[in-house]
Parts: C-alpha cells; sequence; structure tokens
C-alpha cells in the first residue's frame, strides 16, 4: 500500500499512473480507515508491523475477556467476612479455574460481575436479607478484588496457593515411569521462578549438556516464592513502636523459616529426580566405560613396548632360539585374535540383549497392565537367553524400524517359537528320564521275584554291617 503525505494548504493530493499514454490528474480524498490508521501511526512515531501487532494485542484481550465465563462460588453466601484470610480469593470472583493466569483485565471484569450480582443495594431491592456493617457475604467480594488487584498482594496470596500441589515424588514412585513422574512436577514449579525460560527436564534421549543445564538451574533455582500472607501477627494492631517492631521480627523470622523449608522442598525434589534419573546412570556408565578404555589403550601400549623390546632382545640370540621365539609368538597372536574375536562375539550379543530390552522397556512391554508387562519382562530374558546373534540383530531392527503394533507381533511370534522349541526340549527330556527308568527297573527287577529296590537306609544298616563283620572271619555268622 502507498502512503501519501498530507498535502499543504490550498493543495490536493494527486496520483500519476505510469502505463498511462498521458498524464492524468486525480484527487484524491483524506479519509477512510487506512488514512485515520496512517494519522494514528504519524502522530505515534510507529510502523505499520507495529501498529497491527498493537490491534491484535487488543482485539486478542477484549476476545479474552469475551469469552470468560465465572464459575460461581457455591459457599460464597456462607462464607465469614472475619475470615478472609483463610477464603480462596480466585474462587470468591469466580476464577478458580484461572486462577494465577488470569489477567488484571479479567480480574477487574469478573469484580464488576460479581458486583452488579451480589451488591447489597441490589439484593436489598430484591428483598433478600442484608446483614449490616462489614458483616455481609459481599466483603469478602471485595476483599478478594482488593488483594487481587495489587500485584504485591497478589504474589503473596498466590505464594501459598490453596489449590498448589507441594507434594515430592518418592524415589520408590518414579522408578518405572521416571519421566512421567517428574516432568509435571518440574512443570508444576517452574512457576515459582525468577528467571524466565525455564529448561525442560527433556526425555531418554537428551544430550548431557541439556541434562547439565537442567540440573544446574534447579540446584541454584531462585524463587519469588514467599510468605508474608501466612503472617500471624498484624503490625498495624500494635499499640506502639516497640510492639510493631518486635511483630516484624517475629514476621520475618517466621517467613525465613518457611522460605528455608521451601528451598529444602525444592531441593529434596532435585536430589530425588538426579537419583532416579536413567540418564545420569547412563552418562556415568558411558563415562566409566571411556575410561577403562584409555586404561586399556595405555595398558596395551606398555605391552607393545616391552614386546618390541624382547623382539629387539631377542634378535641378539641364535638364529634356531629365534625362530623358535617367532613361531611361538605367531600362536600366542593366534589365541589373541581368537579371545578377541570370542569377547567381540560376547560383546555383540550382550549389545544386542540390552537393546532389546530398552527397546521393549520404550514401547512399556507393550501393555498397560503391571501383570502382562512383568510377564513380557519373563518372556523377553527368555530370549535374551536362547536366540544367537542373527536371530536378536532381526528382531532389533524390527523393532527400531517398524510401528509398535508390528514390533509387538514379531516378538510375539518369537516367543511363540522359542516356549515351542523349550517345550520339545521338555518333551525330549521327559521321554529319555522314562526310558530311563524302564531300563533301571528292567535291570533290578529282571528276576521276576518281586523284590523291591534297597532304600537309602537299608543300604546305610548294610555298609555298617560290613564294616562291624568284614568277609573271612569266623565272627562273621553267629548261628
Amino acid at each position: 500500500m502507498l502512503l501519501l503525505p498530507s498535502p499543504a494548504d490550498g493543495r490536493g493530493t494527486a496520483i500519476t499512473h505510469a502505463l498511462t499514454s498521458a498524464s492524468t490528474l486525480c484527487r484524491v480524498e483524506p479519509v477512510g480507515r487506512w488514512f485515520e490508521a496512517f494519522v494514528k501511526r504519524r502522530n505515534r512515531n510507529a510502523s505499520a508491523s507495529f501498529q497491527e501487532l498493537e490491534d491484535k494485542k487488543e482485539l486478542s484481550e477484549e476476545s479474552e475477556d469475551e469469552e470468560l465465563q465465572l464459575e460461581e462460588f457455591a459457599m460464597l453466601k456462607t462464607l465469614d467476612p472475619k475470615d478472609w484470610k483463610n477464603q480462596d480469593h480466585y474462587a470468591v470472583l469466580g476464577l478458580g479455574h484461572v486462577r494465577y493466569k488470569a489477567t488484571q483485565r479479567q480480574i477487574k471484569a469478573a469484580h464488576k460481575a460479581m458486583v452488579l450480582k451480589h451488591h447489597p443495594d441490589k439484593r436489598k431491592a430484591a428483598g433478600e436479607p442484608i446483614k449490616e456493617g462489614d458483616n455481609d457475604y459481599f466483603t469478602c467480594i471485595t476483599k478478594a478484588y482488593e488483594m487481587l488487584s495489587d500485584p504485591v498482594k497478589r504474589r503473596a496470596f498466590n505464594s501459598v496457593d490453596p489449590t498448589f500441589d507441594n507434594s515430592v515424588p518418592s524415589k520408590s514412585e518414579a522408578k518405572d515411569n521416571f519421566f512421567e513422574v517428574f516432568s509435571p512436577v518440574f512443570e508444576r514449579n517452574s512457576r515459582w521462578s525468577n528467571k524466565k525460560n525455564v529448561p525442560k527436564l527433556g526425555d531418554m534421549n537428551s544430550s548431557f549438556e541439556d541434562v547439565d543445564i537442567f540440573y544446574s538451574f534447579w540446584y541454584n533455582f531462585d524463587s519469588w516464592r514467599e510468605f508474608s500472607y501466612l503472617d500471624e501477627e498484624e503490625k498495624e494492631k500494635a499499640e506502639c513502636r516497640d510492639e510493631r517492631r518486635w511483630i516484624e521480627k517475629q514476621n520475618r523470622a517466621t517467613r525465613a523459616q518457611r522460605k528455608k523449608e521451601e528451598m529444602n522442598r525444592i531441593r529434596t525434589l532435585v536430589d530425588n529426580a538426579y537419583s532416579c534419573d536413567p540418564r545420569i546412570k547412563k552418562f556415568k556408565e558411558e563415562e566409566k566405560a571411556k575410561k577403562e578404555a584409555e586404561k586399556k589403550a595405555k595398558a596395551e601400549a606398555k605391552r607393545k613396548e616391552q614386546e618390541a623390546k624382547e623382539k629387539q632382545r631377542q634378535a641378539e640370540l641364535e638364529a634356531a632360539r629365534l625362530a623358535k621365539e617367532k613361531e611361538e609368538e605367531e600362536v600366542r597372536q593366534q589365541a589373541l585374535l581368537a579371545k578377541k574375536e570370542k569377547d567381540l562375539q560376547k560383546k555383540a550379543i550382550k549389545k544386542e540383549r540390552q537393546k532389546l530390552r530398552n527397546s521393549c522397556k520404550t514401547w512399556n512391554h507393550f501393555s498397560d497392565n503391571e501383570a502382562e508387562r512383568v510377564k513380557m519382562m519373563e518372556e523377553v530374558e527368555k530370549l535374551c537367553d536362547r536366540l544367537e546373534l542373527a536371530s536378536l540383530q532381526c528382531l532389533n531392527e524390527t523393532l527400531t524400524s517398524c510401528t509398535k503394533e508390528v514390533g509387538k507381533a514379531a516378538l510375539e511370534k518369537q516367543i511363540e517359537e522359542i516356549n515351542e522349541q523349550i517345550r520339545k526340549e521338555k518333551e525330549a527330556a521327559e521321554a529319555r528320564m522314562r526310558q530311563a527308568s524302564k531300563n533301571t527297573e528292567k535291570s533290578t527287577g529282571g528276576g521276576g521275584n518281586g523284590s523291591k529296590n534297597w532304600s537309602e537306609d537299608d543300604l546305610q544298616l548294610l555298609i555298617k554291617a560290613v564294616n562291624l563283620f568284614p568277609a573271612g572271619t569266623n565272627s562273621r555268622y553267629w548261628f
């Protein structure tokens, strides 16, 4: 849009079309909403984009006020004005569903609506009995507006919001579902932060830097929460300056104690989260593995250095001995290589087993039922014990690249195959045991005399008798 300057006195504003064959003068009258917006921007020395933002902000605030619906407080008429300090001021004004997120425009609009509905003069005109003085419940509405319209008093009340959950999850609660338990708790407590842009808890894939920033922020948490609203003594009621000072001292001590308890609560929350965080355990294991790898590398370098010295010394010996040493070295290297290959095979199997466990854990073991999850865990462990490396890799690739349903079907199919294999092995073992039992019965009872097998007690008694009366003596038989 072309913005035209204002014409001078006695002159008009003209627009010349560049594509016309001849110049044409057109008079433009400075009226309309576009010209009005231009004049407003020029007087305010603001750009067009800034004005659009201002208009959108006003429209959004107006729409919020229009969409605001007050929730009627059922116990409003039963409230005691003298007990205003123990009342929920947001609920009194009908803002219990908005609470600390309510804007000043919404608070003012809510107060206006409550006054129009519950003012004593209006209720008196309707024939409703009114309590005299400050004993009427309308005083609670006035007091609620007084508290919430003042930013300092509102912050004091928000600090002790009766609907806020101060609970801290224990370590046992977050043993299996850490992120589901602690994420809403940190999100809930972030409202007390003096600093904006509070870092999120993240997920299992968060980097070490993000996790470090998160815990550094919460271990150095700067809270604006204060507890002046809970002061038991009011200094305005003091009769002299000394009493007022004493009340202020008592209130400061009580606030400091509550602030200390609040910071201890936050610290307990962070400590519990840190001790249960699976990412911390993962980072520690990675750091430990890195140190062990460095240690092994140094040991390997030292070993190679010693081998080089040994080879140099052996080079000075006789040719025959050198050939023998070389042959032994080759044999040893082959043994080391075979051992390394075996270790790599074990590590690969271990890695694939852990990957299978993690994949199943990511999908919550494909069930929301605790008993089914435990059963699935047992089946997964059975797969880890029975499957070979190739089968584990194939199954892990399927779980990683497919959806939850396809992965579950593949896992259940593999479980069925393993269970069928175990069943067949069990049946074969039982068959062998039955055959062995039959062979034993035939060998012991072949004479057909119906004699029974000797029990353990009978055998022990026979051994004692043979030891007491050995063969070849005249005292073996006493009849």
